[in-house]
């Protein structure tokens, strides 16, 4: 049975040890670094940079006490993530939310190199079959997966498959574009954007909000760069109107691509040489990609941490489960009532196949058992 420690978010003593880093610096001594990392070892901290008006990703003094725990057992870390809008754009985004090396103690680095397209491909599974992993990731030895959990129009629960899935892999390829990149997930091969005319009010958010600066109305008309177009979706979700669609395959299909991806990421690394912490704080209902972040439609729950992947994507949704929804959220304007499953309401997605597949495919295991290290 696989082991998930857990440090609750609440406060009973006022002391530094029972604060949130406090917490996380007992639980990274728990896990031992030491038996994944060798000295001198480059290791990953692979997280989200967020966006500019984004705040609530992982804050950057969590990532400093991971950092600091990798260089105690002597390995080097760097902070890294794939390209999400243009590279050199999208560092400074980093540096804006908090994300640099003299606030988290190690190097920033892109993943998949300034034009997001600096990747390998790599056999993912019969949904995508191959995928272009950002090259860092790739050959880089040891990783520690940093997840803040939260909502996602798609995927509906946004954990470390999805930080895996999405996050390691990149927008585009340099030959085959985003049919090879994460844009086969969001639209499992298809991909092509519709524009309703008869529905669109007109209202640009798409043109503004596309990271590629790909749209563009000329005399009123919807026109898109479709060699440049990473399929991220955004332009369709913002659209008040739902003028704009991207096709794509079913949930079903979507969900089991994210594992294949996330297969075809941890495909890259021998075993015993990734480890994963997710943050239940501020967990909101939309991705970290956003231009804006909503407030949590649950209350901060903590840390956890583990070596195997399906085990604290299961533990941490399972309890999610528990929560109440909180007042002033999206979930009270939904009328999300107490003991539903507040992102399957809010999103109707049926996410918990991601890490069904996962543990098909050989991710992890569903049996686990949490650890309170602060009980």
């Amino acid at each position: 049975m696989a082991r998930v420690y857990f440090a609750s978010a609440r406060v009973k003593k006022w002391k530094y040890s029972d604060s949130m880093a406090g917490k996380l610096e007992t639980l990274l001594k728990t896990i031992n670094l030491s038996e994944y990392f060798e000295p001198k070892e480059w290791v990953a901290l692979k997280t989200h940079f967020g966006s500019e008006g984004a705040h609530r990703i992982i804050r950057p003094v969590f990532l400093r006490k991971i950092v600091e725990a990798v260089k105690a057992v002597k390995a080097k870390p760097f902070v890294t993530d794939t390209v999400r809008i243009k590279g050199l754009d999208y560092l400074e985004v980093a540096n804006e939310n908090g994300i640099n090396h003299l606030s988290v103690g190690a190097p920033v680095v892109l993943a998949d190199g300034l034009y997001g397209n600096d990747n390998i491909m790599v056999r993912a599974g019969d949904i995508l079959g191959e995928i272009a992993v950002a090259s860092v990731i790739h050959d880089v030895p040891a990783m520690v997966v940093c997840t803040h959990v939260k909502g996602h129009i798609q995927a509906g629960y946004a954990g470390a498959i999805k930080n895996l899935a999405m996050g390691g892999v990149s927008g585009s390829h340099r030959h085959c574009g985003w049919k090879c990149g994460r844009g086969a997930m969001h639209t499992i091969g298809e991909g092509k954007l519709v524009w309703d005319e008869n529905k669109c009010a007109l209202c640009l958010q798409c043109q503004e909000i596309c990271p590629l600066e790909g749209i563009s109305f000329v005399d009123n008309k919807f026109d898109y760069k479709d060699d440049l177009c990473w399929r991220c979706g955004r332009c369709t979700r913002v659209c008040p109107e739902n003028a704009i669609s991207l096709p794509g395959g079913d949930d079903e299909n979507f969900m089991k691509s994210l594992a294949e991806a996330a297969g075809a990421v941890l495909s890259t690394f021998k075993p015993r040489k990734v480890i994963y912490v997710n943050f239940l704080t501020e967990i909101q209902p939309e991705c970290d990609c956003m231009p804006a972040a909503e407030v949590p439609v649950i209350q901060d729950l903590g840390i956890m941490i583990s070596d195997d992947l399906v085990a604290i994507e299961k533990a941490s949704a399972d309890m999610l489960l528990r929560q109440k929804p909180l007042p002033a959220s999206l979930a009270e304007d939904e009328k999300v009532s107490e003991g539903k499953d507040i992102l399957l309401e809010l999103h109707k997605k049926p996410y918990r196949i991601q890490m069904e597949e996962a543990e098909r495919i050989g991710l992890g295991s569903s049996k686990y058992e949490i650890i309170h290290i602060d009980e």
